[in-house]
């Protein structure tokens, strides 16, 4: 582990602390070591009770002693918090909860300062419905056309358009009212119900988008994490599954509303945006794929620069099978020029200091498991509190949460 570059200091109890590495052909992302930040959750600045942008700003010394490359950020912006922030109502903004604009910029220059890259959360399949567009889209207006609206089934459309599930259980589908009160059409939605999806098939959706990521990259930030980049894009028609088994975002499933192939269009024009821009800025694909064959394919050298590998994330503690799943991920990625991802934790899933078996067991396992990710090839992602051990806290009330 390194404070900076060629000091030596002492890691702290836990698992490991990550070591910096650097590329000296460029490409820092190949071998990064990236840190997640869940925001709301990570440091406190100004006493509410709640993490916001100027606590972790203050303690990015902290994640520069331990080495790392990068700090990603999870969804700042403005937010009725339906789902964590990840229901975006204003793409521009910073909510309230966790600061203004001002701070997300005093966060990244200190970053910088300190030799630090800042990603940040980006949500592009969906909006929240408190989003100025879904509200003009209800009220009838042309935004309309930028989400899924659809007339429903039976005598009355009091049917689902079709039989699609969401990710978080019951239909994908909720019905509205006409602007005099009578049962209307049905919209999408992948997540929760104030989380409508885009429909990507419109121009206006990806010009906006477009001018989005200029925004942040103009402020300085250095990527952007593509929250559910494999769901982007629909099937022609939303044809029935057919299936009952429950749309999961992990596993194998071959479904109409995931890792469609016209996903890959979108992430080739965001990198062609990316490269118009100077330092080595990067996009990383949260991509769910029913193989590794289909997760390389979002990091051809012409598409984005990393996708998270959850393969080796939902690897049980077995070292054959972990064996297994880092063979198979590094021949995938071999295969198209890119670098691996290594992850062991994140804000979606149990740390897996509790995964392994919790306690000293579970915090030995875990520490072997560092060790292991550290050492293979690619870039490896730590999620806050990794390099202390934490265990999962499993007995908060869910108003506490």
């Amino acid at each position: 582990m390194t404070q900076e570059l060629g000091t030596t200091t002492t890691p702290r109890a836990g698992t490991v602390a990550p070591a910096r590495r650097q590329d000296p052909a460029g490409d820092w992302w190949r071998s990064a070591v990236i840190y997640q930040v869940y925001v709301r959750s990570f440091a406190d600045g100004d006493g509410d009770g709640i993490g916001d942008l100027r606590g972790i700003r203050d303690r990015l010394p902290h994640l520069a002693g331990l080495g790392v490359d990068a700090v990603w950020l999870t969804p700042f912006y403005a937010s009725p918090q339906a789902d964590g922030g990840y229901d975006v109502s204003d793409y521009r903004a910073v909510d309230p909860l966790f600061g203004a604009l001002d701070d997300a910029d005093d966060l990244v220059r200190e970053a910088h300062r300190l030799g630090l890259r800042v990603i940040v959360d980006i949500v592009p399949n969906h909006t929240s419905d408190q989003h100025a567009w879904f509200r003009a889209a209800l009220a009838g207006g042309p935004e309309r056309a930028y989400y899924h609206f659809r007339p429903g089934k039976g005598a009355d459309g009091e049917l689902p358009p079709n039989d699609w599930e969401s990710v978080f259980g019951g239909p994908a589908w909720t019905r509205t009212a006409d602007p005099d009160g009578t049962p209307g059409d049905w919209y999408l939605h992948l997540f929760a119900p104030e989380q409508p999806d885009l429909d990507w098939e419109h121009p206006a959706v990806r010009e906006e988008f477009d001018a989005v990521l200029r925004f942040w990259l103009d402020l300085g930030v250095d990527g952007f994490r593509i929250d559910v980049a494999h769901g982007m894009v629909k099937a022609d028609g939303l044809p029935d599954i057919g299936a009952r088994e429950q749309a999961k975002m992990i596993g194998a499933q071959v479904l109409p509303f995931f890792d469609q192939d016209g996903v890959h269009e979108i992430h080739r024009s965001w990198r062609r945006l990316l490269d118009g821009y100077g330092g080595e800025r990067i996009g990383v694909a949260e991509a769910w794929a029913p193989s590794p064959e289909r997760l390389a394919l979002y990091v051809r050298p012409d598409e984005l620069h990393q996708a998270f590998n959850f393969q080796f994330l939902r690897c049980p503690w077995d070292p054959e099978r972990m064996r297994e799943v880092a063979e198979a991920s590094l021949a995938a990625t071999a295969s198209v020029g890119a670098p691996t991802t290594w992850v062991l934790s994140n804000h979606d899933v149990p740390r897996h200091t509790t995964r392994y078996g919790g306690g000293r067991v579970g915090l030995r396992r875990a520490r072997a498991a560092a060790l292991l990710m550290l050492a293979l090839p690619g870039s490896a992602y730590v999620y806050q509190g990794e390099e202390l051990g934490l265990p999962e806290v499993l007995d908060l009330p869910d108003e506490v949460r």
